[in-house]
This record gives C-alpha cells, structure tokens and sequence, in this order.
C-alpha cells in the first residue's frame, strides 16, 4: 500500500471590507477552493491545476476567526502556497492569507490551528465587548468541535 505523503497548512484569512464594493464575503470550504484552484490556473496554468487538483482540499474553516486548513500533496505544497501568496480578492472583496503552521499530519496541524482559533477569540470576545452573541459563541464551540473531530 503506497501512502501518500500531505501537507497541511493553517492559513489565517484578512478581510478588508471597508473596500470591497458589495457586502461582506462569507467563508466558506466552497469559497476558499474555488479561488485557489482560479489562483493556481491563472499563475501555473491547466497542467498546474491539474496536478494538483487531486490533493487540494480545504479540511476546516472557521468563518468568525478566519482560520482554515488546506491539504495538498507534498510535491505540490509550494505552488498552492504560491498561488495562495497571489490571491488578492474572494469575489470583489480584498483579502490577504497569512501561512501560520505548515505540518505534514494532520494531528500537529489541529493543535496550531486550535491554539490559533481559541486565542483569536478570546480576542474577538474583548474587542466586540457586549457585542458578542450566543449564536457567534455556539458557532465558535462548533467550529472547536469539529477540528478536534478532523482526521485526514
């Protein structure tokens, strides 16, 4: 049995909606794909994108803190991160990634990006004040949840 060898990214995602020209982007597994598979053609071209589309997958992402962890195949680690690295806007909204962990398993690539998210909202809980809601905090508690239940 060959075993293939990843790689696991947590990215932090940095929304400017003050320039955006519509309302504001909600993250989502679909939304972070399709730009990095567009970022990817348009940089490395089809056969870039088709190497590798086989191992491109968004594992988790959490929309209020703005983390997500990418999955690609070791050979192809650099030119996602790249085509990440170029990314600009998701639909008419400027954003930014910021690469914090690169793993190559999945259980040390959780433990950054649940230290990340557990520190960014507490954060968010002093910054929004009494602006935080139950339904942001059961939201956040579903989002810990399942990237202690991720598994490759």
């Amino acid at each position: 049995m060959v075993h293939f060898k990843n790689r696991y990214m947590v990215m932090e995602v940095f929304i400017d909606a003050g320039r955006g020209e519509c309302g504001p982007v909600i993250l989502t597994q679909f939304n972070i794909t399709k730009v990095i598979r567009d970022s990817i053609q348009l940089n490395f071209g089809e056969c870039g994108l088709v190497a590798s589309l086989g191992s491109l997958q968004v594992k988790y992402v959490n929309p209020v803190i703005k983390v997500c962890i990418i999955r690609v195949s070791r050979e192809d680690h650099p030119k996602v991160w790249a085509a990440i690295t170029m990314l600009r806007s998701i639909g008419k909204i400027p954003v930014s990634f910021n690469l914090l962990d690169v793993s190559g398993s999945i259980r040390a690539c959780k433990k950054a990006a649940l230290a990340c998210d557990e520190a960014k909202f507490e954060q968010y809980k002093v910054a929004a004040g009494d602006h935080v809601t139950p339904e942001i905090i059961n939201s956040v508690q579903s989002c810990f949840y399942k990237i202690r239940g991720l598994e490759s």
